[in-house]
């Protein structure tokens, strides 16, 4: 059965990257203890089996310089305040190695699962948590059961593992009875610290349990409504009126820099009721004849409007500027198939100049020959 917020609603939805992102900023994030704990108890113990050895001569060393101090020194409070900075000096050294191992274990153990994270807002006041009634729905919940699980399992777990160690170091176990003072102190640590060892391990089963729990239980508490979709939808993406008007901003900045290269065109073909298209054509730097702007109805009327303004020759040819509008995007070359056209365009362009200068006859309009495949009727 899905959860349900303060609204009743249930909570069907998987988190979005934006929700999860926004529990990680406040301080929520999947944490296993268990990893945790397991983390400090096995490294902690590996430690202690690494530098047990030097800590322990480390501490006899002291122990015997504590009890043959001359005579004099004790009678001399400097000396014994030397001698007591030294001792700690040499007791804080042979253990840093340990508190060092230990303090990198806890780190790495914190944050193997849910990574880094600072956040002053997982350790701010929260009235919310003091509700009785919110506290006694943590303490019955599916979450406080598997607590109450993984406390019986690490208990029935370690004192299985406990059982099975201490028959199998039976017989190690009484012949420290049979050894010297010595022999048998140093025998009983090595063996209860392989053992310590031993135990911690068997937490890795409890983590490798515990893991996978804590991420399905935070993916859970951050499920989401379908309310709840929609509204941070609206949030990241934008209201629809204001994402419309943005659109309506970004076509018209798109429309007046498209009507200030229309006098750089060398003609605007047209469909005399719908649509207008500007073409550029210079053979020093294109390739191909390019379109510079194009639109219907009252952009239509505006671009010939700036046309006849320059005195650019504006040609109605409605199938070559309904194929053209189609098929072309504004920056772009025309398609290949409608080259012979626009070259016929070009060409009657320059004959209607030449005559306007008298200096030749008028021309007669030319038909635009139109690959099938780039008709447009509409």
């Amino acid at each position: 059965m899905a959860e349900e917020n303060e609204e009743g609603q249930e909570k069907t939805e998987d988190p979005t990257p934006r929700r999860i992102e926004k529990a990680k900023e406040e301080g929520q994030v999947a944490r296993s203890k268990e990893l945790n704990t397991a983390a400090l108890l096995i490294i902690g113990t590996g430690g202690l089996l690494v530098f047990g050895t030097q800590i322990g001569k480390t501490m006899t060393d002291i122990m015997k310089s504590s009890f043959v101090i001359p005579r004099e020194a004790i009678f001399d409070t400097n000396q014994m305040g030397l001698h007591l900075y030294r001792v700690a000096v040499d007791g804080g050294l042979a253990i840093l190695p340990l508190l060092v191992t230990l303090f990198i274990a806890g780190i790495a153990g914190s944050i193997a699962l849910g990574g880094w994270l600072i956040s002053g807002k997982a350790i701010a006041p929260k009235f919310s948590r003091m509700s009785p009634l919110k506290g006694l729905k943590r303490m019955f919940s599916m979450k406080s059961l598997v607590e109450l699980v993984k406390a019986v399992a690490k208990v029935s777990l370690v004192l299985f593992f406990a059982i099975i160690l201490l028959r199998v170091q039976t017989d190690a176990l009484l012949k420290i009875g049979d050894q010297a003072t010595i022999p048998a102190m140093i025998n009983s640590a090595d063996i209860i610290g392989w053992t310590f060892f031993l135990l911690s391990c068997t937490m890795i089963i409890i983590a490798m349990l515990d893991v996978p729990f804590q991420i399905y239980d935070h993916t859970k508490n951050l499920r989401m409504t379908k309310q709840e979709l929609k509204d941070e939808f609206k949030d990241t993406e934008g209201k629809p009126e204001v994402k419309g008007r943005i659109r309506q901003l970004q076509r018209e900045i798109s429309q007046r820099r498209m009507m200030q290269d229309v006098p750089e065109a060398d003609v605007v073909i047209t469909n005399p009721t719908h649509f207008s298209v500007a073409l550029r054509y210079k053979p020093e730097k294109d390739a191909a004849p390019i379109l510079l702007a194009k639109g219907a109805d009252e952009v239509a009327m505006k671009i010939r409007e700036i046309a006849r303004k320059n005195d650019i020759e504006v040609v109605s040819a409605p199938p070559l500027a309904r194929s053209v509008y189609y098929h072309t995007e504004i920056g772009d070359e025309v398609p290949s198939g409608l080259y012979m056209a626009v070259a016929q365009v070009l060409a009657y362009v320059f004959q209607i100049k030449q005559f306007k200068r008298r200096a030749a006859t008028k021309p007669s309009m030319p038909e635009f020959p139109i690959p099938d495949d780039l008709k447009r009727d509409d």
